[in-house]
């Protein structure tokens, strides 16, 4: 089986988009793109200041704009902002020549992963909890919908799920090779 040409990480906030798909992408040979941290680096702001300045409307436009940009890049494995699969137009951009992969996390690991983060202007809330099982509900089945692989993250480390992934995608990636020439030089 070859590597796919893309690979699509979908799912909600905390789940494990960024740190796994760095992993990821360095163990496959790929580049790892973080959908968020480029258009941040594209607008020259955060984006709890884009959705300040322009509200979420607007980063939704910038971001389907970015889908599209990365969509005709090969060998790379896409991180996605938790919202990407609300737009219904930026589902057949995600699926395009790639393999969408669902890390799925609960809600409980979800609030322990933000708590702290301030950089996540939907959380800005009285209750993060709440709005994280409302965004759950709106999200959970787009997510299932569009993923060819559904990985459950919680309480695994992000190298078990890269791992796992890894076994899933493809067991002849170029690090499975360079393990078996050295299983085999072992044994000669």
């Amino acid at each position: 089986m070859s590597l796919p040409k893309r690979i699509v990480l979908v799912g909600p906030m905390g789940a494990g988009k960024s740190t796994i798909g760095r992993q990821l992408a360095r163990e496959l040979g790929f580049r790892f793109v973080d959908s968020d941290r480029l258009i941040e680096a594209r607008c020259g702001a955060n984006i709890p200041w884009i959705f300040d300045v322009e509200g979420e409307a607007g980063f939704r436009v910038r971001e389907s704009a970015m889908l599209s940009e990365l969509a005709t890049e090969d060998q790379i494995v896409l991180a996605t902002g938790g919202g990407a699969v609300m737009k219904p137009e930026n589902h057949a951009v995600l699926k395009q020549d790639a393999l969408v992969v669902y890390l799925k996390t609960s809600i409980e690991q979800q609030v322990e992963r933000t708590r702290r983060d301030r950089n996540r202007p939907l959380l800005q809330h009285e209750d993060p909890e709440s709005v994280l099982r409302q965004l759950f509900a709106l999200r959970d089945p787009l997510y299932s919908q569009l993923a060819d692989i559904v990985m459950h993250t919680d309480r695994k480390s992000p190298r078990l799920v890269v791992r796992q992934l890894i076994n899933r995608i493809s067991p002849r990636t170029p690090r499975h090779r360079r393990q078996v020439r050295k299983e085999n030089h072992k044994h000669a």
